[in-house]
């Protein structure tokens, strides 16, 4: 069956929509760059579930990758992949996600999303999780802009999960309304701005830039509340680009370093269709791949190492700061 055809506005898109999962598709503190697009939707009428990877940084959780259901306390399953969160889920070990945090902030259920089950399972349990949830529109919100990557970027770290997650909300848009934002602009300090607007603007050349939306000041307000109970990085530079920090930030543990600019502020609304069709390799590369595992080894084929390989390593070495890696 053909694809529809994307939407050429965000407005278009919004104003059909009643009830949106929006989700951080790179993991770890990446459902804090949700909360922005949320506040957008809620404009629009638009009600939200927050969510995203059941996979935490390696300094908090060693365990590599995501994290199973067998692993997890404290969840409502939707689906073997997929399942609602609240602020006492945490894995059996005791690690809490950083979802449980944004639960226990907002007083609200979140949902998580497992990798291990390959691109199909994430595809089968947010078709489930939509469902049950009623929604008519999936967001999926990369901070820092990793799905941006074609894999040749010299800084590129963690692609794995947003390509998994482009490919299964590519899978996902000819059933359900879908939207792509990037928010932070290299503020993980993975892709330049440089790279980031080569990819962006072959993306809005073949009409699938719908649009965009700054951090208010609210919202600002509203971020900085959240992030003295949520740990992220990335995240928190966009916040202090709205505030008016300038120059250069270390992050992880001062091995990378982020330039400040106001444009770290703006989510950038994409077609996941023409994203995947258009600069997607990664997100291509790992479609069909039947786990996780697999999914590292088709990026490994391309010569591309994922943060899976990279946080097996640090286990097997025993490291947990990114500045003993």
């Amino acid at each position: 069956m053909a694809l529809p055809a994307a939407p050429t506005t965000l407005e278009a898109l919004l104003r059909q929509a009643r009830r949106a999962i929006v989700l951080g598709v790179g993991g770890g503190g990446d459902v804090v760059g949700t909360i922005p697009t949320a506040r957008l939707l809620e404009l629009f009428g638009i009600s939200c579930v927050l969510g995203g990877l059941s996979w935490e940084r390696f300094v908090y959780d060693p365990q590599p990758g995501t994290r199973t259901l067998a692993e997890v306390e404290h969840v409502q399953p939707l689906a073997p992949t997929v399942w609602l969160a609240n602020a006492q889920t945490a894995t059996r070990s005791g690690v809490r996600f950083a979802e449980s945090e944004v639960a226990a902030f907002y007083n609200t259920e979140t949902l998580l999303v497992d990798l291990s089950q390959g691109v199909a399972g994430v595809v089968a349990g947010l078709r489930a999780a939509r469902q049950a949830l009623q929604a008519d529109l999936l967001v999926g919100i990369d901070v820092g802009g990793d799905s941006l990557a074609r894999g040749h970027e010299a800084g590129l770290r963690s692609p794995l999960a947003d390509a998994m997650m482009l490919a299964a909300f590519y899978q996902l848009s000819g059933e359900v309304s879908c939207l792509w934002g990037v928010f932070g602009y290299g503020s993980d300090a993975e892709l330049t701005p440089a790279e980031i607007d080569q990819a962006l603007s072959l993306v809005a050349r073949h009409g699938g830039l719908l649009g965009a939306w700054g951090l208010t000041p609210a919202v600002v307000a509203e971020l900085e509340r959240l992030l003295a109970h949520v740990r992220t990085e990335a995240s928190a530079i966009a916040v202090a680009c709205a505030r008016g920090a300038t120059g250069v930030q270390a992050i992880r543990d001062g091995t990378r370093r982020v330039a400040l600019s106001p444009v770290c502020t703006i989510t950038f609304y994409l077609s996941p269709q023409v994203l995947y069709e258009q600069v997607g390799a990664l997100a291509r590369a790992v479609a069909a791949a039947p786990s996780l595992a697999a999914a590292s080894a088709a990026l490994a084929a391309l010569g591309v190492r994922s943060e899976y390989e990279f946080e097996k390593e640090m286990l097997r070495r025993g490291v947990r700061r990114y500045d003993q890696a």
